[in-house]
């Protein structure tokens, strides 16, 4: 028995003994766990939008295409993989979810969070570091519920991450000239937190 499925039955085993976590856990894993990252993407682009600095709200505004990309990439490698869910393959196992169908590996939930971490450490670093323990939580969840298998979430992670930051490098500068364009436009208040500065007319600012 290799360590992904040690792990696997040894955080099951957890979940039998913890009946008071598994109405969180359950939760946590399918949709709470989703609105704790809208949230955070929420937070990344108020905080972004007053600071006035560009790459910031970028990133900020990024990070929800970044999430969608890399959920859309893994699209056609979970479908290559096939691999079936826990519950599916072990019968044996304590089973929270309703049963799914869909590829396991690698795991939708934590390329979702691995997206979303790695571009709002490009926002705040303290905001990165909560998505980062949000991340943990939501990968240890979907094991913990038997959705997935620990080397499942953990690729899915690190797939999400690189998705996401590599998508930015490369739309960066039009990221940029976009919202440059878009500063003096209806659009700034998506963009900064600052009021636009007036000019006062010539003849208005010789009486003055």
């Amino acid at each position: 028995m290799n360590i992904n499925i040690q792990l696997l039955f040894t955080i099951n085993a957890l979940a039998r003994s913890t009946p008071w976590l598994q109405p969180f856990m359950v939760i946590y894993a399918t949709v709470g766990g989703l609105v704790i990252f809208a949230e955070l993407m929420f937070i990344g682009w108020w905080i972004a939008r007053k600071r006035e600095h560009l790459p910031t709200v970028a990133a900020a505004l990024w990070t929800p295409l970044g999430m969608m990309l890399a959920l859309g990439i893994n699209q056609p490698i979970a479908a290559a993989f096939a691999e079936r869910r826990p519950y599916l393959v072990y019968t044996n196992i304590l089973t929270l979810t309703e049963h799914s169908w869909a590829s396991g590996f690698p795991s939708d939930h934590a390329v979702l969070a691995g997206a979303v971490t790695a571009t709002l450490f490009l926002v705040s670093r303290p905001l990165g570091w909560c998505a980062a323990l949000a991340a943990a939580i939501m990968a240890f969840a979907r094991v913990y519920v038997a959705e997935a298998y620990p080397v499942d979430v953990l690729v899915g992670l690190g797939l999400g991450a690189a998705v996401s930051l590599i998508g930015y490098l490369l739309v960066r500068r039009v990221l940029l000239r976009l919202l440059s364009m878009a500063d003096p436009t209806i659009f700034r208040p998506l963009i900064t937190a600052t009021p636009r500065k007036t000019t006062l007319p010539d003849s208005v600012a010789r009486v003055a």
